[in-house]
């Protein structure tokens, strides 16, 4: 996937989940974060991202935070990116194999996965989870409390039992990394239902990306450790 007309940008403040404010080429703006997350760890005043321009005059702000450079890695923090990135991942590399048909979003039981494919004898289920925070070289996910993720944890392990093959796609939102593990100390009940959906069944995928100021496309497996 790619950006159109990126801007390089400094990170000064962030008023609010939704908002930050930046300076472009010495001019102070307010730009949209896409990502509202708390990225506490990526957003530090001075640090350096990357934004996108829009010419629409309906919106608020011109501008869209998408990137950001934490020492070495630049790292995409955009939170719609992950799910079309592997959207042209599933089209174009087809991991699966050939004739499968891709559909993203699609409703099953009280939940609505991000894609389902099905081909004459396979019926997917997958669900895509963004990951954007990384210690040493280790990447976790969530960054905060998720109700919403162990549900459909718990709604994936479920598919099972009528016949679906269920995954979890990690990706994350930047390359060269040793592992992913679920983030124990900020969510154990996550990390416990991605054991718990593992050892039922459940495939737990994991990707790094490869990340460029204006694309991200998805890059090599990285290994995932369950447990503490």
């Amino acid at each position: 996937m790619r950006y159109d007309n990126i801007h390089k940008g400094k990170f000064l403040s962030r008023p609010n989940r939704f908002i930050a404010n930046v300076e472009i080429d010495g001019k102070a703006e307010v730009c949209h974060v896409k990502n509202t997350g708390r990225c506490k760890e990526l957003l530090i005043k001075g640090c350096t991202v990357w934004l996108e321009h829009s010419d629409s005059e309906s919106r608020k702000t011109a501008f869209d935070l998408v990137a950001v450079e934490k020492g070495d890695r630049l790292i995409n923090m955009d939170s719609q990116a992950p799910n079309k990135a592997i959207g042209e991942w599933l089209r174009e590399k087809m991991p699966f194999g050939e004739g499968f048909s891709v559909y993203p979003e699609k409703k099953y039981g009280n939940s609505r996965f991000d894609f389902y494919l099905e081909s004459q004898d396979r019926k997917i289920f997958m669900e895509v989870k963004g990951c954007t925070l990384e210690k040493d070289g280790v990447v976790l996910f969530p960054d905060a409390p998720t109700l919403r993720g162990v549900k459909h944890i718990e709604e994936l392990s479920h598919c099972l039992d009528e016949g679906y093959e269920s995954y979890i796609m990690i990706l994350v939102q930047m390359s060269d990394v040793k592992y992913f593990t679920p983030n124990y100390d900020t969510h154990p009940e996550f990390g416990e239902a991605l054991e718990k959906a593992s050892r039922k069944g459940v495939k737990i995928l994991c990707y790094d990306c490869n990340v460029t100021h204006d694309s991200m496309t998805v890059g090599k497996p990285v290994k995932v450790k369950l447990g503490r």
